[in-house]
């Protein structure tokens, strides 16, 4: 299958009634300068996510100031625009060192920088790992192999350039994949994801609704996300 560029087109802007988060950018020296931002919701962090792609989704905090969803702060690595560059970085079987060398910015500079700067002193219950796409892969890579620090995966609509190993760690953490029926290459690694999850004894909800590939899809579901998480419920359903 040939890869595109990801689509976030439809990214929200801020609706009435909701919070007044605001933005925060800091440039690392990482692959001479590699920028993360991060949204600081307006009420005291109860969560915190971390995400690739965070140039694009750090914008989606806003959806998640209403009622009901915890308080959540989104720490977004920027991705690369060259999309093979991108997969290099997010998926660990095409250029391992490349992989690992973003694996250790993303799961350590990146987060001790967070957790200092925004006094972040949250437990694994209430830190996530976020991806859409080639993104999915690289929070489904993350999150198993740092199963002590993310308490949760959210994979939207992942790539199918990282599989399930053959043998899953005795700790999983929750993990919650959604893909689209319009978009059946990436259904179809979703629900791979899911069966291997489930056979190795994880938490998993899997949710296949009707929509194709690109942001204002992952947006939808994006909240439901985070409540299931961070609220202590199951899945929440929405109108597909």
């Amino acid at each position: 299958m040939k890869r595109k560029p990801v689509d976030f087109e439809g990214v929200p802007s801020k609706q009435a009634g909701e919070g007044s988060g605001e933005f925060v950018t800091e440039t690392f020296d990482f692959d001479g300068g590699r920028q993360v931002t991060v949204y600081v919701p307006p009420r005291p962090p109860e969560a915190v996510i971390y995400a690739g792609d965070g140039q694009e989704i750090s914008k989606w905090g806003p959806l998640l100031d209403k009622p009901g969803i915890p308080s959540t702060l989104i720490v977004g690595v920027h991705g690369l625009t060259d999309e093979m560059s991108r997969i290099h970085e997010y998926s660990p079987g095409f250029a391992p060192a490349k992989f690992a060398a973003h694996e250790e910015f993303f799961v350590e500079d990146v987060r001790h920088w967070a957790e200092s700067r925004f006094r972040l002193a949250l437990p694994l219950q209430r830190t996530a790992v976020l991806g859409v796409s080639a993104g999915g892969e690289l929070a489904l890579a993350i999150g198993l192999r740092h199963p002590d620090i993310y308490g949760a995966i959210f994979c939207a609509s992942p790539g199918g350039g990282f599989r399930p190993p053959g043998d899953m760690a005795s700790s999983l953490p929750r993990t919650y994949l959604v893909a689209g029926v319009e978009e059946p290459f990436f259904l179809e690694n979703a629900r791979r994801w899911a069966d291997a999850l489930c056979s190795a004894g994880g938490e998993v909800v899997m949710e296949e609704r009707t929509g194709t590939h690109g942001g204002p899809f992952w947006q939808a579901e994006f909240p439901l996300m985070v409540t299931w998480a961070f609220s202590g419920g199951t899945a929440v359903k929405r109108k597909i």
